[in-house]
């Protein structure tokens, strides 16, 4: 995959782009959202068996007329899948529904404490070995998970995916990822549209001359090692999300926008599946 400097990020062997495109809940024509977003410039495609969009992302795909290893495919595993037998099933089933012969990150899509993480992880990494997925990582995992993982894990983990915007801090996390070497993807990257009414976003973006999103998903960006999964659902949205390379904001607007993060609005957060998550101070 070809992609111009700065709109990868690499950790323990892999080149992630740093803006991908989400699919979770696309609530019309989502195939042709995904060509779009692909001939829009994404080179990444974020889904996950519990979003019951992999058909629609691998039939985007076909259509876009990309060549397949142009493209990084990013699907995750449910915590209901946690056990081997069921998580090497579940991934063999992402590929057929995407028509695809693999994935270029595989995810576990949230802990599973019922089930020992060396297990889980495990079978992770044999997903990784017999060639389903060039890389895997894990998401929504606290810092303790995520220790545990490293260290349980036969394979590199490249990255944790969870919920990150300027409302919320993710400061110990980011440390803990850069203890690691791992990438930082964020969704619910505009607080699920909580930051489109924002005062200072709309203040910058004004005196920019840029969206409310494009200076949401900078600020994420021009952090070290953060990636970030945008879910826009119309064409002129999708094209803005993607154009955030070839301008950076300063020092003090970078700073004017983390000052939200004293909000501590937290977005995803279901009590049937969310860890307990760790209490960041700013």
């Amino acid at each position: 995959m070809q992609l111009p400097k700065g709109f990868t990020l690499a950790a323990h062997g892999a080149e992630m782009p740093a803006i991908g495109y989400g699919t979770m809940e696309l609530p019309h024509r989502p195939a042709e959202l995904v060509a779009a977003a692909i001939a829009a410039g994404y080179r990444a495609i974020d889904t996950a068996r519990k979003y019951g969009t992999e058909e629609h992302v691998g039939e985007g795909i076909r259509a876009s007329g990309i060549a397949r290893d142009q493209l990084w495919v990013t699907t995750k595993v449910t915590e209901l899948n946690a056990r081997e037998a069921d998580f090497l099933r579940s991934a063999e089933t992402s590929l057929k529904a995407m028509q695809l012969d693999y994935v270029d990150l595989l995810l576990v899509h949230w802990p599973q404490p019922k089930v020992p993480f060396a297990e889980t992880l495990g079978a992770l990494a044999k997903a990784k070995r017999s060639g389903m997925t060039r890389h895997i990582g894990v998401s929504n995992f606290t810092i303790a998970m995520l220790d545990e993982a490293v260290h349980v894990c036969p394979e590199p983990l490249i990255t944790n995916q969870l919920e990150y915007h300027a409302y919320l801090p993710q400061d110990r996390m980011l440390a803990a990822l850069k203890r690691h070497g791992m990438i930082l993807t964020a969704y619910c990257p505009m607080a699920r549209g909580q930051l489109l009414d924002e005062p200072v976003i709309a203040d910058i973006a004004k005196a920019r001359g840029k969206s409310i999103g494009q200076i949401c998903l900078r600020w994420l960006i021009q952090q070290p090692m953060v990636a970030a999964v945008p879910r826009p659902l119309e064409e002129a949205h999708i094209k803005e999300d993607i154009d955030v390379f070839d301008w950076s904001l300063s020092a003090e607007e970078m700073q004017r926008i983390s000052a939200l993060r004293s909000r501590h609005i937290r977005i995803a957060d279901p009590p049937e599946r969310a860890p307990k998550w760790d209490v960041e101070t700013v």
